[in-house]
Formats: structure tokens, sequence, C-alpha cells
């Protein structure tokens, strides 16, 4: 089953159409769908493609070589083997005219760089040599993102400046990832996606035809599954002291989001805490989030910004399977279900619900159904006011920390957008948008405001009222959401 991914098939389809050869770089984080985007875009496609292997520079020679000559290039009638890998990947050119690109791709291409290291310049060398001039497309694709973006794309390596096209693949978005779940209610929808995220393969091992509840305990809680270990594989594969970033994740999970606060959980020293945040941040796991309006040099201080783990599947492990091993190893799943996942599930989603609000507005943006172009659109984070009557009967205004679930300007930041996000059973109520315009004090030079407010539940009578009579209000349902 193939879903969505209509930007990247026609990046790489435009490329394909655009006369002259190409050398394109695709990566990106395992299990996100790589390799399937490339059997999709090669279908109906005079191609090669070829996987390496981790194994030794004989063999991954001796692979390539079979898979090219099997094409039908010249060279298979006299030889098995190509010689070298400059023989080999300079075959390339020859193989049978036809009526688009000659195209190979090598998937898994950092593989094949390991057991040789000086693949890199051998081809590069030929490509500049000739490969640049035979209409070809040369598709290298991988998963080691720290050896792609250090290995070949840095400068100084050999590739620097060769390829014509460089895409890093990111997950599906929450739009396309429900897609999945099509007879879904749209709030499992919902859940299922704060659960799983937007990984391909995590999607695929939910049986769509079965309830959210039974696809959670079969598919993620019980002992053997697929999902059930699929967070540590993932960082044993990656990284190496797994111990550490276990619970530097295991930290955040739990709300310690500030360096300080994540120094102070888990007592690893500070200067080595910001190298390991920076690793998972390379794999996507987690994310470093600064308040929208925060200037450049904030944003360079290491100490500043709040860290939050923006994978929802490790989100969820952390939050749920590893707080709960004991009794999953024993095999109560439906325990864990019933008594530690269940209670904490809306709560759990609702931050994500956030990021769908935030995703969604971006969309209108870009289909202009937002009242003015948004240049940034993101959290906002800052002090806001409110007075207090003391105990004698003053009152004075208390200064305290808050923030906005979604905020957006233009570039003059003098047009904004306020959103809250309502992931709870009540209805969203007139004194809830009361709360939100009392968190942003606003300046003289804005123009307008407009307010953005999601609700699962959907609204009061008095707040829908408010909206009809003012245009600056906008109110937004689950289903409305969900439908786009």
């Amino acid at each position: 089953m193939f879903i969505g991914r209509e930007q990247e098939l026609k990046f790489f389809e435009n490329k394909y159409n655009t006369i002259g050869s190409q050398l394109i770089i695709l990566y990106g984080r395992r299990r996100i769908g790589k390799t399937e985007l490339l059997r999709k875009f090669c279908e109906g496609k005079p191609h090669v493609f070829y996987s390496c292997r981790e194994t030794t520079d004989a063999e991954q020679l001796r692979a390539f070589s079979e898979r090219v000559l099997t094409s039908g290039i010249p060279a298979a009638r006299y030889i098995s083997v190509f010689a070298d890998w400059e023989a080999a990947f300079r075959s390339v050119a020859e193989l049978p005219p036809v009526s688009g690109k000659k195209l190979l791709i090598v998937d898994e291409f950092p593989y094949m760089c390991r057991g040789n290291p000086s693949i890199p310049s051998v081809l590069q060398n030929l490509w500049d040599e000739t490969l640049k001039d035979q209409n070809i497309m040369i598709i290298l694709c991988g998963s080691a993102m720290s050896f792609i973006e250090k290995e070949l794309l840095s400068e100084k390596r050999p590739l620097y400046g060769r390829a014509t096209g460089i895409y890093k693949m990111n997950a599906l978005p929450f739009f396309d990832a429900v897609k999945f779940f099509p007879d879904y209610s749209d709030e499992d929808k919902v859940l299922a996606y704060s659960v799983l995220g937007g990984i391909p393969h995590y999607l695929l091992q939910f049986d769509p035809k079965l309830p959210l509840a039974d696809n959670i305990i079969a598919n993620v809680l019980t002992k053997g599954c697929v999902l059930y270990s699929e967070a540590e594989f993932l960082l044993k594969q990656e990284l190496r002291e797994t111990a550490l970033y276990n619970t530097i994740i295991e930290a955040i999970a739990v709300g310690n989001t500030q360096l300080n606060d994540i120094y102070t959980k888990t007592l690893i020293d500070k200067s080595k805490i910001s190298v390991y945040l920076k690793h998972l941040m390379d794999l996507e796991i987690i994310e470093r989030e600064f308040s929208l309006l925060t200037g450049d040099k904030e944003r360079a201080a290491s100490a500043r910004g709040m860290y939050h783990i923006t994978d929802n599947f490790f989100r969820f492990w952390f939050g749920f399977v590893s707080a709960s091993l004991s009794d999953l190893e024993a095999g109560d799943a439906k325990g864990v279900y019933a008594h530690f996942v269940l209670p904490r599930l809306s709560g759990f989603a609702a931050p994500v619900f956030e990021s769908i609000c935030r995703e969604f507005t971006g969309r209108l943006n870009r289909e202009n159904r937002l009242p003015f172009r948004a240049a940034k659109i993101g959290r906002w984070r800052g002090k806001a006011g409110r007075s207090e009557t003391l105990p004698d009967g003053t009152v004075k205004m208390v200064s305290y920390e808050t923030e906005i679930d979604i905020m957006a300007v233009d570039q003059w930041e003098k047009n904004i957008l306020l959103g809250e996000c309502k992931f709870r059973n009540s209805l969203f109520s007139y004194g809830d948008l009361t709360n939100l315009v009392e968190k942003y004090k606003l300046d003289k030079k804005i123009e307008s405001v407009t307010y953005f407010l999601f609700s699962k539940s959907g609204f009061t009578q008095g707040l829908r009222d408010e909206a009809e009579k003012n245009s600056a209000i906008r109110l937004y349902s689950l289903a409305d959401i969900v439908k786009v």
C-alpha cells in the first residue's frame, strides 16, 4: 500500500524529465519509506535498482555487477564481474537506450562506501569525465543521515557540488498518515497518529480493520510484535551508549524540556548532554523548539530553547512501554492498556493535536486561506499579566509564564493570528477565548488580530454567537480539521 508522497514523486519526475544527466541524493531516517518511494518512482521506467548490503567490498562489487549485467549491457556477453568500481559505474552509460533517462538507483549507498571509502571519489571522477553528459539519472539513497551530510554533502568531500538534487525525506504529515485508517473515527485518527506518528513502517503495523485499542495492545504492547522493541532497535542501529540516550529521552518524556532540567534529572555532564541531544535531533527523534518570535541571538545560546520528543512513536514508547516493561514482559498487555494507557491516552494526545492544528494552519496558509500571508507559524511562550486582589483589598498586576498553542505573523509582524487547541471532552467556551486574549498583549504596531479556535468536542452556544458577529474569530471542529 503506497500512500501520499505526491511532492516527492513530483520532484523525481521533474528531474527525470529535465534535459541532461541528474545525480540525486535522497536520505532520511530508517523506516520512513525511501525504498518504497523509489520503487514507486521506477514503475514503468527501465532501470537498475541495487540495494547495498552490509558485506565485504568484493562481495558488494560482485552483487552490483550481477544486477547491472542482467540489464542487457554489451559487457554481459564476456564478463561476469566488473574488474573494479570504476568499470562498474562506467557501465551505466551502456544501459540500453530508452525514451527517457538511463536510470540507476543505489539504495543504502553508505553500506557501499563503508566497504570501500574510495567509491565517492571514483564516482566523482566518472561524473566529471563522462557520466554528466550521458543523459543518466543516478539516485544515491541512504538512511545514515550523519554519513550523508558529513561524508557526501559537506565541503571538501568528493561529491560536493556534483549533486543536481538533494532531498531529505521527512515523516508523512498527519493528513496523509490518517489515510492508513480510513474507517476510524476522527478522534481515533488523531489518537492513532499520536501513537504512531508519520512513519509508514509503523503505520503499516496496525490493521485498519481492528479497533484502535486492539491495535495498540496487539501491535505495540505485546512482546514479540514488531513495534515492541522498535525504539530500542533503532537507537542501537544508529547510536552508541544507548543507555545514556535512553535516559535522556525518558527524562524529556516525563516533562524535563530545558537543558538544565535534563541535566538535573539525568546527572549527565552538561557538555556531553548537548552532544547527545544533537545526535537525537539529527535522527529527528527530538527537536529544540523556540518561542516563535525569539531572536537569532537567543536562538544561538546553547542553554536556550525547549526540547521535545518530536517522533510520536518514541514519545509513546518511552511514555508507556518503557515504563511498563516488567508487566509487558510478563504478558499483561491488556492490563497495561486498561490501567495505564487508556486513562492517559487523551491527555497524551493533546500536544499532538496542537501540532496537527499548526499543520492545518500551515496548510491554509499555503492555500491563501488565512487573513494574511504568514511568514512564520509556531508556538509562542512569554509572560502575561493578570490582576490579583490582595487580602487588604488592593489590586496589583502579577506576571506569569504562559504559552499560546499557535501563533502566526506576517513578515512585518503587523498582522497576527493567535490559536488555542482543546483536545478534551468539554466544549470550548467564551471564557477560554477570554483567557487566550489575555495571554498576549497587543502593541501599537499590530494592524489586525485573528483568533483560531480548535476543539475536539465543539463550542458553547455563547462562543458560536460571538463568532457569528465577529469575523476575527474562527471556529474549527475536529471534523473540519480531519476532512481536509
